[in-house]
């Protein structure tokens, strides 16, 4: 906006050197100020004024929310300042400049939209001045468009929630201000006070933690979150993306049983669909009890719930003229004999061309696609080609439900924390309209359709499952419509990685709407993009990557692979596993940054202090680093309410260096040895760190529940140490005091040393996979095999797998000589295949062409 304020007054830079001389004169370099501090600090641009978290709030609650009788709270502080430095002049601008005075029409604009003041003399009439110039009108016009607020609505929705305009408008709320700055934070004398105040209340007002008692049900006058992840299919191991995208994020989880993949794998295996179910539902249980991740209820779908509910949500459609029949083409594969489920076909995408696009949508494009429309389709199972045959449907009328699902969409956007790809990836399936969804599929495994017409049918998979998330629910209580039917008390969140978005954003809440049942609808939709395996992509069937039953035999504790994952989550952008740089972030951030603090505060206590921890008494430095250490939980605690896990895992590390260098700074070890002050102090840093260690202990109990928990023995806290410290906005208060004895200590990591993550890299690249031949092995052209299926079948599998990985490197556009030699690796195999099926490995010869 200010660009287009500055665009006319094209002679306003010659003033600008007399601006800074006059008002920051230790400026050499032409940087215009907009604004001075009461801090002594200046905000040089209007961009500075648009981070404003107070302005940021405030817009965020007048345009998204509607509360714009709520917006002075906000604004008052930044007012005051405005208004004092205006009644100390005479000039009619913030600097006694006009051209200055331009440069601040982006604050009049936003601030006074939201919030005309009842007083303030000074700033009215600086406002009425500033709103009466061209240029100012002209840009609120370009802007706005004559829509007032709502001409930003379009662009508020695209940024982020603004954080609590608790944070002073001199230290912005952001993760990461600290080290942008390339220093320690400024700290106030005030801050310092309170921090010191809060830290001498102790734990005596706070309420013991109590024992979580099931039911779980939601209660009037609580807070009520309900959280589920996405559902893994039950035909696979899961592997570290699987892992870090849903389940290491939340308490609950539902495991799908049904539909295609289920019939694939049983037919695979030689059991049947029940038995697959069966066994790996033991198999992830397993696994995410290793990881230490605790669910409320660990569910399936094989249940009459799952049946009872999803077959009564059917007939709320059905009865309200929200379900249509259709005859469709689908694509059939004759070698499986059976209709292709969207998720096992693959082909070029009709509209972006990309080589990997499913059956019902594509990756990278994100538009919604019919599995026919496909290019060079192929069956995933087999990979021969499909052919088309028509078959009749039910469908979901979305187009009739699209109203309703966007005004709920807007609410839901706009007052809950969605990330930015679950808004985009939703965007995309309403940008061109919605279609109505088949909702049936041609299966024997799967919850029935109780129509009579479609007897032989079951529901597909993206109609059934997430109805799964009731189910359980209703499985673990009889009450379960307390939290599925409960819409103004509960709190839904869902987690998932980013394909799975569409059908929780849109799919299931279209269900929902149209069953007319008051049924609770997603609040916070948390989606991750997708974690990489080094520089490829996971692979059971290559030996590719570390797959959840894998990572116990590491010897590796779950506490780190926990605390690794969650560091690299993929929360923006992809990410990867690496296997050197999970080495390098143990040993630098768990052995020799938190555990070497953590240690050395215990150590002292109990080497210097018989095990006892010493009388405190603060001086500045101790409230100053009580203020810099309060300041990081408050941050931690609004990252975590955001579900910015990566984020607020940073804020811990920030702690425990700040614990470091405290430590190294007044070296207790040596004011031990000297007289009673020296003697003192050593004992109230000694104190500190050891209390701010029993703080770390509390902030990791998310991150690593076994760690925290030994810490927390070790230094033999209180109980009620964790509600205190995590509750409301986080408050770091004196939890070990005078006298108390703590226990035995001892280190709480191990280094990872380079030759064991040489070997551990080694043995998870697919070196060892027995199940690819390797390419190289030469096969003489015209030799007669017999029909090998066992060989035939990897073969076909190897073929898939060395498919991908070419198409994936030209999607890249990787170098021609990458390309070539990895074609060559295909062709081999598919002449060995041919081979194994007992037909002629050289393609005949075209008509017309010499051979």
């Amino acid at each position: 906006w200010s660009v287009h304020v500055l665009s006319w007054y094209p002679g306003f830079l010659p003033q600008l050197r007399e601006v800074l001389v006059k008002v920051v004169p230790f400026l050499s370099r032409p940087t215009l100020p907009a604004l001075a501090l009461p801090s002594g600090q200046y905000l040089f641009s209007s961009n500075a004024i648009c981070r404003s978290p107070a302005l940021q709030q405030a817009l965020h609650m007048a345009v998204l929310q509607g509360k714009s009788s709520e917006v002075s709270k906000v604004l008052q502080g930044p007012i005051n300042v405005l208004e004092q430095s205006l009644s100390k002049r005479n000039t009619p601008y913030l600097t006694g400049v006009q051209y200055h005075g331009l440069l601040c029409i982006f604050l009049c604009q936003c601030m006074f939209t939201c919030y005309i003041p009842q007083s303030g003399i000074s700033l009215k009439a600086w406002f009425d001045r500033v709103a009466a110039m061209n240029a100012c009108q002209s840009a609120a016009q370009k802007v706005l468009q004559g829509k007032g607020l709502q001409g930003m609505k379009s662009y508020m929705q695209r940024q982020p929630a603004p954080q609590s305009s608790q944070c002073r408008e001199t230290q912005p709320c952001n993760s990461n201000s600290a080290e942008e700055e390339g220093g320690e934070r400024v700290v106030s004398e005030e801050e310092m006070e309170a921090a010191a105040l809060t830290w001498s209340k102790g734990l005596n007002t706070c309420p013991p933690a109590t024992k979580k008692q099931h039911p779980i049900l939601p209660q009037e006058d609580k807070r009520n979150v309900l959280v589920t992840s996405a559902l893994p299919y039950v035909n696979n191991v899961p592997h570290l993306g699987n892992i870090i995208g849903c389940v290491l994020s939340l308490c609950m989880l539902v495991l799908y049983e049904y539909g295609t993949a289920t019939e694939n794998k049983a037919r695979e295996e030689g059991l049947t669909p029940q038995q697959i179910c069966d066994k790996y539902h033991a198999v992830h249980s397993s696994i995410y009890k290793w990881f230490q991740i605790d669910f409320d209820y660990f569910g399936r779908t094989t249940t009459e719930k799952q049946t009872e509910i999803a077959q009564d949500i059917f007939w709320r459609l059905h009865e309200r003229d929200f379900l249509i029949e259709d005859t469709v083409e689908q694509l059939r594969c004759e070698n499986c004999q059976r209709f292709l489920a969207d998720r096992f076909v693959e082909g070029i995408c009709p509209h972006c061309s990309y080589p990997e696009a499913r059956g019902d949508q594509c990756d990278k494009c994100g538009r919604l696609i019919n599995a026919v429309d496909l290019r060079e389709p192929q069956c995933k199972v087999c990979r021969q080609t499909p052919v088309i045959r028509s078959s009749k449907h039910l469908f979901l009328d979305l187009p009739k439900l699209e109203s309703q699902l966007e005004q709920w969409l807007e609410k839901s956007t706009s007052t809950g924390d969605w990330t930015a790809n679950a808004k985009q990836i939703t965007r995309s399936w309403l940008r061109d309209g919605l279609k109505p969804r088949c909702i049936t599929r041609d299966l024997k495994w799967g919850t029935p359709v109780p129509h009579a017409d479609f007897k032989e049918k079951v529901f597909y998979v993206w109609f059934d499952a997430p109805i799964g998330y009731l189910s359980i629910t209703a499985n673990y209580t009889s009450e379960w419509e307390k939290w599925w039917k409960n819409p103004h008390q509960v709190e839904l969140y869902n987690f998932m990685a980013k394909d799975n978005v569409p059908f929780h954003s849109v799919v299931f809440p279209c269900s929902l709407l149209g069953a007319q049942d008051n049924y609770t609808l997603v609040n916070h939709l948390i989606a991750t993009e997708y974690l990489n395996y080094e520089d490829t992509k996971f692979s059971k069937s290559r030996g590719v990557g570390v797959f959840g039953d894998m990572a116990k035999d590491t010897g590796i504790p779950s506490d780190v692979w926990r605390f690794y994952l969650l560091y690299v989550r993929p929360e923006g952008q992809d990410s990867a596993f690496s296997w050197a740089d999970m080495a390098l972030k143990n040993n630098s951030e768990l052995l020799n940054n938190l555990g070497n603090f953590i240690n050395r505060a215990g150590m002292f206590v109990t080497k210097f202090f018989e095990g006892c921890v010493p009388v405190m008494e603060l001086q500045e430095e101790d409230k100053k680093l009580l203020a810099l250490v309060s300041w990081e939980l408050q941050q931690y605690i609004q990252l975590m309410d955001k579900i910015k896990i990566r984020d607020a895992l940073k804020h811990i590390l920030n702690i425990s260096r700040h614990g470091n260098q405290y430590i190294q700074v007044n070296e207790p070890w040596k004011k031990i040895k000297g007289g009673d002050s020296e003697r003192q102090r050593a004992g109230t840093v000694t104190g500190v760190s050891v209390n701010i260690a029993c703080l770390l202990s509390v902030m990791l109990f998310p991150y690593m529940p076994a760690v925290s928990q030994t810490i927390r023995d070790q230094l033999n806290a209180p109980p009620s140490c964790i509600n205190t410290m995590l509750e409301g906005n986080g408050t770091f208060v004196c939890s070990l005091s005078a006298g108390h004895r703590i226990g035995a200590v001892s280190p709480l990591f191990q280094k990872l040393e380079a030759d064991q993550i040489e070997a551990l890299k080694k043995k998870f690249g697919g070196q060892q996979s027995a199940a690819v031949p390797a390419p190289a092995a030469a096969v003489e052209v015209g030799t007669v095999n017999q029909v090998d299926p066992e060989k035939a079948k990897q073969l076909t599998q190897a073929v898939a797998e060395q498919g991908e990985k070419v198409r994936a490197l030209k999607a890249q556009k990787a170098e021609k000589a990458v390309i070539t030699a990895e074609v060559a690796k295909l062709l081999d195999l598919k002449k060995q295949l041919a081979l194994a099926e007992g037909k002629n490995p050289e393609p005949a010869p075209q008509k017309g062409k010499k051979k």
